[in-house]
């Protein structure tokens, strides 16, 4: 079984989540992936504009219709806000699957070049395999600067070609000024906010 872990904070999830989990599941064979947003990030101490539950909610309308993708609570909210380290969720998760299972983190090269900044970031190369989805200008040399060892590489993979047309900052500020966003944010996720009144709908 190979199964993919995307997390983030999906605020909103947007066709370019989409985008990206498809190029995963269909270049790395993968058999289901989990998309998992992220209650607090460590890195982004000012956290998501929209509540876990919505953001959850969100994900699991964006994944309709996609029988490999399922929403997942892995990284819901921590008892005293206490941030949701990757490594803590990763290690839960292979605790749940058996053993000749194969996880892969996706993630944006912008995140990954960050990694030294993450908790525990050799672990993490070792309890899963890594697919990094390229930037513009993003290129496997840049790699170079983690100072990998052979051994951590090889658990390395580039995903090229998937861009994210419009970051979720442009679409919060379009979604608040009223602008039309149905070609960036599926509608069923695109009902759900302005029923909710999520991002000044």
């Amino acid at each position: 079984m190979r199964i993919g872990f995307f997390g983030g904070s999906f605020d909103p999830p947007h066709r370019g989540h989409l985008a990206v989990a498809l190029a995963a599941a269909e270049a790395f064979r993968l058999d289901h992936v989990l998309l998992a947003p992220t209650a607090q990030q460590p890195l982004k101490p000012g956290g998501a504009v929209a509540p876990f539950k919505d953001r959850l909610a969100m994900v699991e309308l964006l994944c309709q219709g996609e029988a490999r993708f399922q929403a997942s609570a892995l990284d819901a909210p921590l008892t005293h806000g206490a941030p949701n380290y990757t490594i803590d969720t990763l290690i839960h998760l292979r605790a749940e699957l058996s053993g000749d299972t194969t996880v892969f983190v996706i993630v944006g090269a912008d995140a990954f070049l960050d990694l030294r900044r993450w908790r525990s970031p050799d672990g993490l190369l070792e309890v899963a395999e890594w697919i990094v989805v390229s930037r513009p200008g993003f290129s496997f040399t840049d790699l170079d600067a983690l100072k990998l060892s052979p051994e951590q590489l090889a658990r390395v993979h580039l995903l090229p070609g998937v861009a994210e047309p419009v970051s979720a900052t442009e679409i919060r500020f379009r979604l608040s000024e009223g602008h039309d966003c149905s070609e960036i944010v599926p509608a069923p996720v695109l009902e759900y906010i302005r029923e909710y009144h999520l991002y000044g709908t």
